[in-house]
């Protein structure tokens, strides 16, 4: 989401702030004439702007101003949700470099072999507030199971079913059977491996999960394959409201 912005910046703190690297390096790159605005080679990087009133092009690509940026994600299995990934990639190498340099970050995480839609931003306060268990945002997942779904293991995810380390028992905000061995379950938590952990105990065993819903932003509406990102927009932001 693009949000207008009263504070001048000189165009290597612009370029910096969007994630082209060292303030040092875009002064290089600035020099060089790698920056366009409105069609003008500008290379002097102590020029003063108003970010959001002009249009770039750098290294002849188009550069949209963006204060802070907000991302949805298709993860794919195989991936950690960590900047410091151990035994796995980490989901930044799905992205441009731009956004390390941004320093976005997941919100929440997803296990290594979970799939689905994960949100990623540079926003600190939109990261708490999707996370946050008091704001109880639902979360949508379908799981594939290895023993056959039955109406009894649907009644137990949603009475409830005692977690080891949790004080009290946990159950789904609603579930429901969808194929032989599919069950989908919407969560207003973020427990860990919760959905994994739920089924067990309830005695059955997890073995696919993706999730496909946050709030009312579904994974199919984005049109992502597997690994795929976009910039999410104001009216796709609304959608992640507790509910």
């Amino acid at each position: 989401m693009t949000a207008p912005t009263t504070k001048p910046l000189t165009l290597d703190r612009l370029l910096q702030s969007q994630g082209y690297g060292t303030r040092r390096w875009c002064q290089e790159m600035i020099a060089a004439g790698a920056l366009e605005m409105d069609g003008e080679t500008i290379t002097d990087y102590r020029h003063k702007v108003r970010p959001e009133a002009h249009q770039y092009r750098v290294e002849g690509q188009p550069m949209t101003w963006r204060a802070q940026v907000y991302l949805a994600l298709y993860k794919p299995a195989g991936y950690e949700c960590s900047r410091k990934a151990s035994h796995h990639p980490g989901i930044h190498t799905l992205l441009p470099e731009q956004m390390t340099w941004r320093e976005v970050q997941p919100v929440g995480r997803l296990d290594h072999d979970t799939t689905g839609l994960l949100l990623l931003s540079d926003d600190g306060a939109f990261i708490h507030r999707q996370a946050s268990p008091r704001h109880h945002v639902s979360k949508v997942y379908l799981a594939t199971t290895q023993e056959a779904v039955t109406p009894a293991l649907v009644a137990l995810l949603l009475n409830g079913v005692k977690l080891h380390d949790e004080p009290a028992p946990l159950a789904a905000r609603s579930c429901r059977q969808v194929g032989s061995h599919q069950v989908e379950m919407v969560l207003a938590e973020g427990k860990y491996h919760q959905v994994k952990r739920m089924l067990a105990a309830a005695g059955n065993h997890c073995t696919a999960l993706i999730r496909t819903r946050i709030g009312g932003l579904t994974l199919d509406s984005l049109g992502l394959e597997p690994g795929g990102w976009c910039h999410l927009d104001a009216a796709q932001l609304a959608l992640l409201t507790p509910g």
